[in-house]
């Protein structure tokens, strides 16, 4: 097996983790770090003495390295990946993808014109919990589905140049996307900023987006939350789950709900009956969601886009591909018009 050598254009927050994958990968070679920073690139020459360094990301895309991780300000995606893909590079990018629909959109175009694999870091596309409760939605467990609550909040870590909704959100937006195997046709959003008021940038958040079948589903992001927590609800007409990422059990099955009478023929005898089951904890054989990311895109590489062990059965939501990126910046440029008009519905564009 050829050994694929990887470069990592970024070195704050994420940048470091997807260097520890690569460089702990069989087959992978963590070959090239680029980081603005000269001190985060001495502590990643500590960590990794063989890979190069350097402060200069056009180093990297001269090099041979074969795929490159962007991990970078959002605002420089796209800048970045278009580089990377007339460079010859296979790409991995940070979420969002980019800015704009049209950035997102000119990236994935780019990359099906001229070849290389294209992929946005949606995590939770990869995360084995989420395939559980993916899962049992397309199983009909649940029953119809009614509705979804998403909560992703934390104390911190306030970004500088996007909002809270732009950071968080696009974690729970492509789990949604994932699990209902569809996409909203219109959104809402509603915020607030307290802590910076003079950097207009939101740091709470609270969306609702509308699929088809009459789906509701809302999402709360927040930087000013005491307590952190990363828990979706999905209520569905036979049963009901929870998934929570923090816990040891991620996912509970509740034999939970509301039956309506089939009949009656006076106000009086229409009864609600309410069913209170047992709880089944769902068993969910965990590994890295990173790594099983990073693994998917090495696999693409090495097989073909949409033909590694990842794609296997995910259709067009395969290893999460740059187009899956574009239809969640979709519903954040959406959502971003409607949080600066008063929180009026739009329309995501198609």
């Amino acid at each position: 097996m050829n050994t694929i050598n990887v470069g990592v254009i970024g070195c704050g927050y994420w940048g470091p983790k997807l260097a520890r994958n690569f460089n702990e990968m069989p087959g992978t070679h963590l070959a090239w770090v680029s980081d603005l920073s000269e001190e985060r690139l001495a502590h990643m020459r500590q960590l990794y003495p063989e890979a190069h360094t350097t402060q200069d990301y056009h180093e990297v895309l001269a090099s041979d390295v074969q795929a490159v991780a962007i991990a970078t300000p959002v605002s420089t995606h796209h800048q970045l990946a278009m580089e990377a893909l007339q460079a010859g590079k296979n790409i991995l990018v940070e979420k969002p993808l980019a800015a704009t629909v049209a950035q997102a959109t000119e990236i994935a175009e780019t990359a099906d014109r001229l070849g290389p694999v294209a992929m946005v870091g949606h995590t939770f596309q990869f995360n084995p919990a989420v395939h559980a409760v993916r899962d049992l939605i397309a199983s009909g467990e649940l029953g119809q589905v009614y509705y979804i609550n998403a909560t992703r909040v934390n104390l911190g870590l306030f970004q500088s140049d996007i909002n809270v909704m732009w950071d968080l959100a696009p974690h729970d937006i492509s789990i949604l996307l994932d699990i209902l195997g569809m996409e909203p046709s219109q959104v809402s959003a509603s915020g607030g900023i307290f802590v910076r008021p003079q950097c207009r940038i939101h740091e709470v958040a609270y969306l609702n987006l509308h699929f088809p079948n009459g789906i509701l589903a809302n999402v709360r992001v927040s930087w000013l939350d005491p307590v952190k927590t990363r828990r979706i609800t999905v209520i569905g007409s036979k049963k009901m789950l929870v998934y929570d990422d923090i816990a040891e059990n991620k996912v509970i099955l509740y034999d939970q709900g509301v039956d309506v009478p089939p009949y009656s023929d006076t106000p009086e005898q229409f009864q609600l009956s309410y069913r209170h089951g047992p709880e089944t904890i769902v068993p969910v054989q965990w590994r890295e969601p990173l790594r099983l990311e990073c693994e998917s895109f090495i696999g693409c590489i090495r097989h073909g886009r949409g033909h590694c062990a990842t794609c296997a059965g995910r259709g067009t939501l395969s290893c999460s591909q740059a187009w899956v990126g574009v239809k969640v910046v979709r519903v954040l440029e959406a959502a971003q018009k409607s949080l600066l008009n008063g929180g009026g519905r739009e329309l995501v564009s198609l």
